[in-house]
């Protein structure tokens, strides 16, 4: 009885590539800041809520740039941080990691308008889990969304009403958004956004 050899498995090899550099990150804030102020017609009542984990620090820097824009605004006294984790309905899908504290700015969010903020829009299934902590926290007068990145690919029918930069991608491209209070390449700060694809090596 001969065998038949396994056919072998093809190699593959991680491929990035930088789409968003620091000064476009940088930009991109800019724009939506300025386009929150926009839509809210100023800064009254205005409350920022980043997502953990790279939702807050981009919340924390918008809203630097609202108080650089109206300087009649405190900018720790508007951005707060909603944890999800425990609102998800794909906790078994996803690798367990413990939950992040929820903080609140003091001023709290019942009849504010409340800005959700999160680096990647993708499946929709974190913001959807947003708006139920939010149901447990208070009663936001408005709530909107912005985004450093929409990729597409929804499975809610939830949109953001910001968008730093809409980026086409396949499902199985990766979008990793790499932020200088939370990541470091080499050992040191970064900031940008990469698509990251696996493609089988040539020999």
């Amino acid at each position: 009885m001969t065998s038949v050899p396994e056919s072998p498995v093809p190699a593959t090899v991680q491929l990035s590539r930088v789409v968003l550099s620091q000064a476009d990150i940088d930009r991109a804030l800019t724009r939506i800041a300025h386009e929150i102020l926009e839509s809210n017609k100023g800064s009254q009542d205005l409350v920022l809520l980043g997502i953990p984990r790279r939702g807050y620090p981009l919340a924390v820097r918008l809203a630097a740039k609202i108080a650089a824009a109206d300087p009649s605004v405190d900018p720790a006294a508007i951005v707060g941080q909603l944890d999800v984790t425990m609102f998800r309905d794909d906790l078994s899908h996803q690798p367990t990691r413990p939950p992040y504290p929820t903080q609140l700015p003091r001023t709290g969010i019942d009849n504010k308008v409340v800005v959700l903020i999160d680096d990647v829009l993708y499946s929709g299934r974190t913001i959807r889990a947003a708006l139920d902590a939010l149901v447990d926290l208070g009663r936001p007068r408005i709530v909107r969304l912005a985004v450093l990145i929409d990729r597409g690919h929804r499975e809610l029918p939830i949109r953001a009403d910001h968008v730093g930069k809409n980026l086409p991608t396949s499902s199985a491209e990766k979008v990793r958004v790499r932020l200088e209070e939370t990541d470091t390449a080499d050992g040191c700060p970064v900031n940008e956004v990469v698509i990251e694809a696996a493609v089988e090596a040539t020999a």
